[in-house]
C-alpha cells in the first residue's frame, strides 16, 4: 500500500478534499458542503462507483490551519493529521503538494526533494524563472518531481488526440477559458500541448491586458495558436483545432475524470519508482506561462523562447 501525504490548503482549491476522497473511496458529502465545495460533493456522489485507487491511500495530511486539516480527516478518511510538513518524512511514501499557490511551491517541497519522496505539486509548478530553475536542477539531479494541470488528462481532449490525424495539417489553434493568466492559463497549455503533442514552443506574445489576456504562440514547426482568458466570461474551458481537411471543438467538463486519471499516473509512476510524465514538458509550459506575463510587462513585445 502506497501511502501519501497531501498538502492543502490555498484559497478556492479543494483538491485537498476531491483528490483525497478519489484516491481512499470515501466522502461525506455534508462536511464537503459545509466548507463550501458543493460542485465538488456533486461531482464525487455523481461518480462514487469510480472511487478508490487501489493499492493507495491518502493517509497523511498537513495544512496552515489544524481546524481545516481535521475537516479534511472527517470528510474524506485521511487517518493522521501533522503540525509540521517535515513530520510526514518516514511515515508516507509519497506527496501531493495540492495548493496552486506557487509562489509557495519551492518553500513547502523543498522538505521532501531533500529527503527523496517522491513530489506530485499541482499547477502551476512556479509563478518565476528562479522557481522553476530550481525545480529544473533537482529534476536534473535525480529527484523525482511531477507536475501538470489535470487538463493533460481530459477525456475530452484525448478523444479528439486519437483521430486528430483526419483533421489534416493543422493550421491554427486555439483555447478559450475563464480566470487569471497563471493559475488557470497553464490549465489552456496543458490541455493545448497535450492534444497537439507537446510541440515546441518558439515564440510568445500576449496583446490583451490583465483581467483578458491574448496570448499568440508559434511553435517549430510553424503552426500558431492563439491562448484566451478573460475574468468576465462564463466558465467555460474550450479547445479548437483547424487542419486543412476538418476542425473540432472540444469544450471540457469531466473534472473527476482528468483529476482521477492523474493521480492513476502519479501512483503508477511512484510504483515505477520514476515520473511517468517527462518533466521537459511540464518545463515548456511553465516558460511559455511565464513568456506570456513578460510580453505584458512590456507591451505585447514578443517574447522568443530558446530550446
Amino acid at each position: 500500500m502506497i501511502k501519501i501525504g497531501i498538502i492543502g490548503m490555498s484559497a478556492g482549491n479543494a483538491h485537498p478534499y476531491s483528490w483525497s476522497a478519489i484516491v481512499n473511496g470515501f466522502f461525506d458529502a455534508d462536511e464537503i458542503n459545509r466548507v463550501g465545495y458543493p460542485g465538488v460533493s456533486a461531482y464525487l456522489t455523481a461518480n462514487r462507483d469510480l472511487l478508490g485507487i487501489p493499492g493507495a491511500q491518502v493517509t497523511h495530511v498537513w495544512t496552515q490551519d489544524r481546524a481545516i486539516s481535521e475537516s479534511i480527516t472527517k470528510a474524506v478518511r485521511v487517518e493522521h493529521v501533522v503540525d509540521e510538513l517535515a513530520e510526514m518524512i518516514g511515515q508516507v511514501d509519497a506527496v501531493i503538494l495540492a495548493r496552486d499557490d506557487p509562489e509557495y511551491h519551492v518553500e513547502m517541497a523543498k522538505p521532501f526533494i531533500e529527503a527523496g519522496v517522491p513530489l506530485f505539486i499541482d499547477k502551476p509548478l512556479a509563478s518565476s524563472a528562479k522557481d522553476l530553475a530550481y525545480f529544473a536542477e533537482q529534476v536534473a539531479n535525480g529527484k523525482f518531481i511531477m507536475s501538470c494541470s489535470s487538463m493533460r488528462y481530459a477525456t475530452e481532449l484525448r478523444a479528439v488526440k486519437n483521430e486528430a490525424a483526419a483533421l489534416g495539417k493543422l493550421q491554427l489553434a486555439t483555447s478559450v477559458g475563464k480566470k487569471d493568466w497563471i493559475k488557470y492559463g497553464v490549465h489552456m497549455l496543458e490541455g493545448l500541448f497535450m492534444v497537439l503533442d507537446d510541440p515546441t514552443p518558439v515564440s510568445v506574445r500576449h496583446v490583451g491586458r490583465d483581467g483578458g489576456d491574448v496570448v499568440y504562440l508559434e511553435f517549430a514547426d510553424g503552426l500558431q495558436a492563439t491562448v484566451h482568458l478573460f475574468m468576465d466570461i462564463a466558465l467555460t474551458f474550450q479547445i479548437s483545432l483547424f487542419g486543412k481537411d476538418g476542425w473540432r471543438l472540444i469544450e471540457v467538463k469531466n473534472w473527476f475524470g482528468m483529476f482521477r486519471d492523474n493521480l492513476i499516473e502519479f501512483i503508477r509512476s511512484v510504483e515505477e519508482n520514476n515520473p511517468r510524465l517527462s518533466f521537459a514538458k511540464t518545463e515548456n509550459i511553465i516558460r511559455t506561462l511565464l513568456a506570456a506575463r513578460e510580453s505584458l510587462a512590456q507591451g505585447g513585445r514578443i517574447v522568443y523562447l530558446n530550446s
